[in-house]
């Protein structure tokens, strides 16, 4: 039978980027897909003025999101009838399967940590068309 390798520490520097489901451009970071995590991942988002997503909601895991510049919009609830303005400084949790919609309605980037109990960036991932027009 064969033995599978250690895990061991990686480095990963967020120096490419891909195009999320939730219509952002995301730096690669941690994750299964990156250095083989099994329960976490965290990646850093800078949302340029004017950068919105797709409503979205992660069906079976957590975020977390540390805010390092500017500020952004985020509507979140089963029809995003909650609003909530995260700044520099703040730490901001959406529970699993919470629909969300953040905005940087600024004019300037917002850059922020981001943290999901999912290794697999994008597995957990549901689209919400239906709630995109609820926002202006």
């Amino acid at each position: 039978m064969p033995m599978s390798p250690k895990p061991t520490c990686r480095l990963v520097r967020p120096e490419s980027t891909y195009q999320g489901k939730q219509g952002l451009s995301y730096f690669a970071g941690i994750a299964a897909e990156t250095v083989g995590s099994s329960g976490i991942c965290m990646h850093p988002l800078t949302m340029p003025p004017g950068a919105r997503a797709k409503a979205h909601m992660h069906e079976s895991h957590e975020t977390a999101i540390y805010v390092l510049s500017g500020e952004v919009h985020t509507w979140y609830g089963d029809r995003l009838e909650h609003h909530i303005v995260v700044k520099a400084g703040d730490l901001f949790y959406i529970p699993a399967g919470v629909p969300h919609l953040p905005a940087n309605l600024s004019d300037a980037p917002s850059s922020a940590v981001i943290a999901r109990t999912d290794p697999n960036e994008q597995e957990s991932v549901v689209l919400l068309p239906e709630l995109d027009g609820l926002v202006a």
